[in-house]
């Protein structure tokens, strides 16, 4: 009996430890399913798609809290207001979004305001997808919409946040104008896109433009943008499709400030590929030696002196065809600032295959170069015939040979083999070479079918866009790009309209297209000891 009067009481003492050792254990409360829902919106002051529009302040209220990300870059108004309106709240969360209009509103106009992806909700991040508000100043909101496409005229993928804009071909407009004034009508590509869509439009005839818009003021400004258009009038309503391919023009001719870049040499940097004629206006003593070096692949010049004591220097600089374009400069040294000195460098390095290019690259012109005092050798140390290549005064020399597969080669530079511009020497140099086996190395073939239009230049790139392989055509012939590495590749071609053997960009107000650039629609993967055939259809 006494025995089952005790049972209750130790089967509670026993879910009583139970459940203190529960609670003892340490751990994390699971928190439930993670949020992906998006805020909602519940409703706009004034509402969305309001016609005869006067209200300077909307507000737009939302299920949850918000907060706004990346707002200045996402929000696009059409049209665009000559002053931005205040959004609020920039730095915190809200229920709500005000928007407080600062402009003179355009009289019967549609206005469309879309935030992108800016709105998300405050603890997650889940963005509303393209939230836009309408209205209109008059008594209806204009329909018309227009569809198109961005893309690159060179490279295979679009910039993002591409602005595509409408201007309304009214009596004051001039091709001047989108470098001068916003467009009438305007929307953004944003982060991920190269579809667009303008909606909410009025009917008329328009010009179609799209920019990468560095700068932000829905103008062109055409040393910093890429641009595309449409040249052909843009007459709404329109069930046509436009793509608006994007370059960068050559900037005008211009001559940039120049400057000591080190003690022993002044930098002339220009515009527009046309290198100016530079005079010294300061008298120079006779022992000065002075050498001008366009630098290689950059639109600079380089003025490189002997040593010698000078306050200040004063040059004229003169554009080479209008002598009356001239510009003149006085370039101060820099105290302590060090010389330049010779150093020495190879390309490729460690491996090459036979058709790979050899050279070395200095960092001051070399004014001569002693082929005897080169030694090139195979695995077998027998001496390899070569032959070296540069111009009268120049950073690059090209060591030409003949190289064969699975064979290993080095190259030995006796000191003072290379002397400067300042009539310093080079050190003892070294290096070595292997090549590959062919079964190591892949074979691509490319031929080229349908609506093909000769020369062309046909370009073979690796994953990181870097040129493999380049070929001039004149006319239908197999492609064949052999001793690859495994990897992946990509192809392009230009139809190389004026035949000088490379991509040419486009003018706007010359309202020249650039030559039109084709890529294969895949990536190719080459693997050792393949060949792969391929064909290409172009398509007009």
């Amino acid at each position: 009996m006494n025995l089952l009067r005790r049972l209750p009481t130790a089967a509670f003492a026993l879910c009583l430890l139970v459940a203190l050792a529960q609670c003892g254990r340490r751990g994390s409360p699971s928190g439930g399913p993670k949020d992906v829902t998006p805020p909602v919106l519940l409703r706009a002051e004034p509402e969305n798609r309001t016609t005869g529009f006067s209200a300077s302040r909307i507000r737009l209220y939302f299920d949850e809290y918000i907060r706004l990300e990346d707002v200045q870059n996402q929000l696009i108004i059409s049209p665009p207001m000559k002053y931005p309106p205040e959004i609020s709240p920039l730095g915190g969360a809200s229920k709500y979004i005000q928007i407080d209009i600062v402009d003179t509103l355009l009289e019967n106009t549609t206005y469309t305001l879309n935030f992108g992806q800016s709105v998300v909700d405050h603890n997650e991040g889940n963005p509303y997808p393209l939230l836009t508000y309408v209205f209109s100043t008059g008594d209806f909101l204009d329909s018309l919409s227009l569809q198109g496409a961005v893309a690159d005229g060179y490279n295979r993928t679009a910039d993002p946040f591409i602005s595509v804009m409408l201007y309304e071909l009214d009596s004051t407009y001039t091709d001047s104008t989108v470098y001068q004034e916003p467009p009438y009508y305007l929307t953004n590509t944003l982060d991920s896109a190269v579809v667009f869509q303008l909606s909410n439009l009025k009917p008329g005839q328009y010009r179609l433009i799209a920019l990468k818009d560095e700068g932000k003021d829905n103008t062109f400004t055409p040393n910093a943008d890429k641009i595309g258009f449409v040249a052909d009038t843009i007459t709404l309503p329109t069930d046509s499709t436009y793509v608006l391919r994007l370059f960068r023009e050559i900037p005008e001719y211009g001559v940039r400030t120049p400057s000591f870049a080190a003690s022993n040499r002044i930098l002339f940097g220009f515009t527009g590929g046309v290198a100016p004629l530079v005079e010294p206006l300061t008298p120079l003593p006779d022992s000065v030696r002075t050498a001008l070096v366009r630098e290689p692949g950059k639109d600079s010049l380089t003025l490189w002196m002997s040593p010698f004591e000078a306050d200040s220097l004063r040059f004229v600089l003169t554009h080479p065809e209008r002598e009356q374009q001239r510009d003149t400069f006085t370039v101060k040294p820099i105290s302590g600032q060090a010389a330049d000195t010779l150093r020495i460098s190879w390309s490729p390095t460690g491996s090459l295959t036979p058709l790979d290019s050899v050279y070395f690259e200095a960092t001051l012109p070399l004014v001569s170069v002693d082929t005897a005092m080169f030694r090139l050798v195979d695995q077998d140390t027998v001496p390899v015939p070569f032959s070296l290549r540069s111009d009268s005064l120049s950073y690059r020399i090209n060591l030409d040979f003949e190289k064969a597969p699975n064979q290993t080669y080095r190259l030995e530079v006796f000191p003072g083999a290379m002397t400067d511009f300042f009539m310093g020497t080079n050190d003892s140099l070294q290096t070595r070479w292997s090549t590959g086996a062919p079964d190591e190395f892949g074979t691509l073939k490319m031929n080229l079918e349908g609506a093909v239009t000769y020369p062309v230049v046909a370009e073979l790139i690796d994953q990181r866009d870097r040129l493999i392989r380049r070929v001039a055509l004149s006319e239908p012939q197999t492609l064949e790009f052999p001793w690859l590495n495994p990897g992946t590749y990509r192809f392009r071609i230009i139809l190389d309209a004026n035949g000088n053997g490379k991509w040419d960009t486009g003018k706007f107000l010359e309202q020249r297209q650039p030559e039109r650039v084709i890529h294969f629609p895949a990536p190719i993967e080459m693997r050792a000891n393949w060949e792969d055939v391929r064909t290409f259809t172009i398509r007009e």
